[in-house]
């Protein structure tokens, strides 16, 4: 597939190589595409990704997602695939910037022709594209109104290495409250561990 990665930070870039390793076109937005010439991966203007893109990725800064996506236009959007994975932080990390709401949901208001899908916000980049790298399975949620566009996310995780096992579909994007809010948890489970490489995972009862 055509992905398009608004965003050139570290997990544009994870997201990027993993996505082209298992064989698909990924391209990388820019505001600045002419420096970000460095990256070893193309780079264009996020109209330009827009344009080119099956898939969209939001890998923005969430406080400033909405705003840059408004900026390509809705009809530009419209009916693409927009998989979001951003979270909109303080500069300090310690408050959300949607804390009644989410990245998520403000994306689907403001674009309603354009499916959203949350996922892949309740790790660090290093598990995304590599999650047989920890000790053991853990667990990536998806949030989402469109069946249909939960699936093609579904698939696009199989191939980071995310088996369907692993994927926990949580219900409509107002779940993606409970997947973004996770980043102060995230960040205090850091603090503890003193490494950001790490994964929850979602451990049920043994059946009867």
């Amino acid at each position: 597939m055509r992905i398009g990665l608004l965003g050139t930070g570290n997990v544009a870039r994870a997201l990027a190589h993993g996505w082209s390793a298992a064989g698909h076109d990924a391209l990388l937005g820019s505001r600045r595409p002419e420096d970000r010439t460095d990256l070893g991966l193309p780079v264009a203007s996020l109209n330009e990704t827009a344009a080119h893109a099956e898939v969209l990725v939001n890998a923005t800064p969430g406080a400033v997602s909405v705003e840059l996506l408004r900026s390509i236009g809705a009809p530009e959007l419209a009916g693409t695939l927009l998989i979001d994975v951003g979270v909109g932080l303080s500069d300090d990390f310690t408050e959300l910037s949607h804390p009644n709401s989410s990245l998520g949901e403000q994306i689907q208001e403001a674009f309603p022709l354009t499916p959203v899908v949350k996922t892949l916000c309740t790790m660090d980049s290093t598990v995304m594209t590599a999650p047989d790298g920890l000790d053991g399975p853990s667990t990536v949620f998806l949030s989402g109104d469109d069946a249909e566009a939960k699936r093609t996310t579904g698939r696009l995780l199989t191939d980071l290495g995310w088996p369907a096992s692993s994927q926990l579909d949580i219900g409509g994007i107002t779940t993606a409250r409970g997947q973004e809010h996770f980043a102060l948890l995230f960040m205090g489970i850091a603090g503890g561990l003193g490494a950001h490489t790490f994964n929850i995972n979602v451990v049920t009862r043994p059946a009867a």
